[in-house]
């Protein structure tokens, strides 16, 4: 059982490596200054797996580096430090009651046990509020997942400024050092890695979506982990709208981490005899550096997030970068009749395809075949398709609408507005307000029917602005809940989708990668990465990517060149072995592309195939330098197969590692190259120790000196022999 009791009020998470610890501390009422009253939920102990015999040993308060009257230092170990008593810390739990009270005592009640999990409760007795904070470890995991529950039983509203997940200590380090991943539009997830300063550092999105500028995890180790090697500790947010996560150095040396869904501004809204249940917030413990950690991630989101993450993600085409909005049925046959060809599997119809849409101006909003475009709908197109081999699929963006639509027109009061605002447009666009009921009837009316009627296999979902004038009149009091319920409104869309058409494939897309959440993903099966497909970008966007999640759910295209982007000017092969490192897509103007091209586009789409299982579903190590700098590589690891891609954007770098040298393998075993473009330095056929390839590596041609710019190449070696 994941969640043992240790002692009276004391309770662990068990995982294969790790130990969470964590119970009731009641003060004595004894020592100067205390309240024996004063109830507490704390984290005993978070890191490596302990024997259940020593489980009790390590359920002690820490001792305090000083006392004063004006901190309290405990309050760092709670699991929900409150806003209220002696508390000065950032609070996770800030609750408004009625009469301006807002200082929260909370008594502990009761704790109820579950299969995996316990719900620890605890009660404001004056004012009604119940606190439910939860904690669950499901089996073969070493993440553990928590989140609270919020129920007024009292007789007045209660208004929450802050309502977070949870809080994380982290242990007493001489140093803490964080890792987590900005950007902006076609900038998405770039890696940074610095000390923690004394003080609040917070991460947030006020977009209503998880955003381009950051994501919602932190990596935390005492500056001195590497790619392979030391102790970190991890926390993420499974949420995709608004979040804020602050990580607390105190001055006395101790750190906290605490998150949650909103940012600072709205506020949560609870009526008597209602209920809420924050997002799930992650922890992870690992002691085999960020790489052993990205791999824990990305089995947990494979094993406990993901709808379908088993199956194999097909080979896309795309074709907004060859038509943009001059899409019509002839058009898009010519372009699947190549696709086809060049080995696409799902053929993927992108925006202009309904209303009155020519241009991002109009016809947002009002989902059906443009009757110019498509007089007989989109049946013909859709058996086209489907009689060339290939599965049928649609861009939507069921959140946007455009002023000059049909929909806008019958209900503007479905868009977010304040009364007597404006109503910015970006992109044309207005946000609908999914908190609506009759909104998501509506979606999930026009969406289920669409699926239905074309025999869809895969839907692009897009979400392109970010909120503005979020205001949402008829709700009254509760209308700063639109930040929250449009996220679940979503959620509630997908899942309703799923269930009605089990069979569906679902890709998140906001501009690019302004949607990659855990929350995201346990409802649909990929996300779209980056708007910007540059190959040499792309590498550093992949990079960061791949901290947290795996490579099945990173989609990656295949372009024009020069790019339409960045105008650069790669290689096709360049260009394919960066997008193989994920879910490949193909996205250029293939009428355009030379005989030459086409031929070995084909190849490169066979090749990939190939290698698919283990890119999509295998353990993930990053090796080498700098990713779209210098040489560097990606090595996949699926039982006994090893897939490697090498990359070398630029030759003039004289400190470039001269050998690459692989992770992850049996040292004992023996290893035989089974699919090379390295030439004589690891020919077909040739065999390695598992010791060997690890501790002196390959001379690969993309590693060597005084090359050309742009070298890359694949390689994949299976286990032939073990001891």
């Amino acid at each position: 059982m994941p969640i043992i009791p240790v002692a009276e009020r004391t309770w662990a998470a068990v995982t294969p490596a790790s130990t969470y610890l964590f119970g009731v501390e009641t003060d004595t009422g004894t020592a100067p200054d205390t309240d024996a009253g004063d109830v507490r939920l704390v984290q005993w102990y978070w890191g490596p797996r302990l024997p259940e015999a020593a489980l009790a040993e390590a359920a002690l308060p820490p001792t305090p580096r000083q006392r004063s009257g004006f901190h309290d230092p405990r309050d760092i170990h709670e699991l929900l430090p409150v806003d209220g008593g002696r508390r000065w810390g950032v609070p996770s739990l800030q609750a408004f009651y009625e009469g301006g009270v807002r200082s929260v005592e909370l008594s502990f009640a009761e704790a109820v046990a579950g299969t995996d999990e316990i719900e620890l409760v605890l009660r404001d007795e004056t004012y009604g509020l119940r606190v439910g904070v939860h904690v669950r470890c499901a089996d073969g995991t070493d993440v553990v997942e928590r989140w609270v529950t919020v129920a007024n039983e009292g007789a007045a509203p209660v208004r929450f400024g802050r309502l977070d997940s949870g809080s994380w200590a982290v242990p007493e380090r001489s140093a803490y050092r964080c890792t987590g991943v900005y950007g902006a539009w076609a900038y998405e997830t770039q890696l940074q890695r610095a000390e923690l300063p004394v003080g609040e550092t917070t991460f947030t999105s006020r977009t209503g979506t998880t955003s381009h500028r950051a994501n919602p995890w932190i990596m935390v180790d005492a500056g001195d982990a590497t790619e392979e090697s030391g102790e970190v500790w991890a926390v993420a947010l499974a949420w995709s709208g608004s979040w804020r996560l602050t990580a607390q150095h105190r001055p006395e040396g101790d750190l906290a981490v605490t998150c949650g869904f909103g940012h600072d501004g709205p506020s949560v809204h609870l009526a008597p005899g209602e209920r809420l249940r924050t997002p799930s917030a992650l922890g992870l413990y690992g002691d085999g550096g960020y790489g052993a950690a990205s791999r824990a991630w990305h089995a947990y989101t494979r094993g406990h997030v993901l709808p379908a993450p088993r199956e194999e993600r097909p080979v896309l085409y795309n074709s907004w970068e060859a038509t943009g909005f001059d899409v019509s049925e002839s058009g898009q046959l010519e372009l699947a009749a190549r696709a086809a060809e060049v080995g696409a599997e799902l053929f993927v119809v992108d925006d202009g395809w309904f209303g009155t849409r020519d241009r991002d101006s109009r016809g947002l909003g009002d989902w059906w075949p443009n009757p110019g475009r498509f007089p007989d709908g989109l049946t013909r197109l859709f058996d086209g398709v489907r009689a060339l081999g290939m599965a049928a699929g649609l861009w939507v963006e069921p959140e946007m609408v455009n002023p000059d639509s049909d929909l806008y027109r019958d209900r503007p009061d479905w868009v977010l507005h304040h009364p007597g605002r404006r109503r910015d447009t970006m992109r044309n666009q207005l946000v609908l307000n999914f908190a609506r009921t009759d909104v998501r009837e509506w979606a999930i009316g026009w969406l289920d029917a669409l699926v239905g009627e074309y025999h869809l296999a895969y839907l692009k979902w897009d979400m392109n602005r970010s909120f503005s004038q979020a205001g949402w009149p008829e709700a009254g009091e509760r209308a700063d809940m639109l930040w929250s319920e449009h996220t679940d409104g979503v959620y509630a869309v997908m899942d309703e989708l799923r269930r009605r058409r089990p069979g569906l494939r679902i890709e998140s897309c906001s501009g690019g990668g302004g949607r990659v959440d855990l929350g995201v993903l346990r409802r649909t099966d990929q996300v779209w990465t980056s708007d910007n497909t540059d190959a040499r970008d792309r590498q550093a966007i992949q990079h960061g990517f791949s901290y947290l999640y795996p490579a099945g759910t990173m989609s990656a295209w295949v372009t024009d060149s020069p790019n339409p982007h960045t105008r650069r000017r790669v290689p096709l092969r360049y260009r394919f072995h960066v997008a193989m490192a994920g879910v490949l897509g193909l996205g250029g103007n293939l009428t355009a592309w030379s005989a030459e091209e086409f031929d070995e586009a084909a190849g490169l789409v066979e090749a990939y195939k190939a290698i698919r299982p283990v890119v999509q579903h295998g353990r993930l190590h990053r090796l080498g330098g700098t990713p779209g700098l210098t040489a560097s590589a990606v090595q996949y690891v699926l039982d006994d197969r090893v897939v490697v891609l090498a990359y070398n954007p630029f030759s003039p770098d004289r400190r470039a590692p001269r050998r690459l040298r692989l992770a992850g393998l049996d040292p004992e075993a023996v290893y035989e190259v089974v699919t090379s473009e390295a030439g004589a330095t690891a020919p077909v056929g040739s065999r390695r120790h598992g010791r060997t390839l690890t501790a002196l590596g390959l001379i690969l041609p993309s590693f060597l000196p005084n090359g050309p710019d742009y070298r890359s190449e694949l390689l994949e070696l299976r286990r032939v022999r073990t001891p």
